[in-house]
């Protein structure tokens, strides 16, 4: 298959994190957005990170950094339009979104979500991991997302939606089935303590 082009989603607020940018939060011997990068780097066809406010403060990843063009901060959507949008002036038919404070994320993300949306003949797939009350847990900001929709997601966004799940499932979208290792290889970094914790994996299983 074709390899998707990458979006890392950067332009959250932070807040229980004390606002900033958590991907420049250091995690070992590097940012945490680094991390992110290394990971998604060798399974896409490039890499781009979509982020708002200042954004000379990312020079150093030597990434485009991709804005949200609906304002106000309008969540994860906003980031996949930007991205999808960015991909469509690329010529890239599909992007695939990481979060960029999940520093663990599977190394076979991009291949999981493909297949999950071959399987079940759409475009479009978001990451899932099994829950024991719920069945099973979606994981809205790792996705594969097909650029033909975009102008589509432009008009929901600018309806008011918010959800990423209440757009996705309009189009059908598979669930690409992860499974829980001994930790959750979507755990994120929300708050301070969280950060800990992540130091802790990355010693576990580096």
């Amino acid at each position: 298959m074709t390899k998707p082009l990458g979006i890392i989603l950067a332009g959250g607020l932070a807040t229980r994190m004390g606002g900033g940018d958590k991907g420049l939060l250091q995690l070992g011997d590097q940012p945490l957005l680094s991390h992110v990068i290394e990971r998604l780097r060798p399974q896409v066809s490039g890499v781009a990170l979509n982020a708002n406010g200042d954004l000379g403060r990312f020079t150093d990843f030597d990434l485009t950094v991709v804005a949200d063009s609906i304002e106000g901060f309008a969540g994860p959507l906003a980031g996949v339009l930007a991205g999808l949008d960015y991909a469509a002036e690329q010529g890239a038919d599909h992007i695939v979104t990481a979060a960029a404070d999940t520093p663990f994320f599977p190394t076979d993300l991009v291949e999981v979500l493909q297949l999950a949306a071959k399987m079940d003949d759409t475009d479009i797939a978001l990451a899932a991991t099994p829950d024991p009350e719920r069945g099973t847990l979606r994981q809205p900001t790792f996705g594969l997302w097909p650029v033909a929709l975009r102008d589509d997601l432009r008009v929901a966004l600018n309806d008011g939606v918010r959800k990423v799940v209440q757009w996705t499932s309009r189009h059908n979208a598979a669930d690409a089935m992860f499974p829980n290792w001994d930790y959750d290889p979507f755990f994120n970094i929300n708050r301070p303590e969280d950060l800990q914790k992540a130091e802790a994996m990355l010693a576990e299983h580096s």
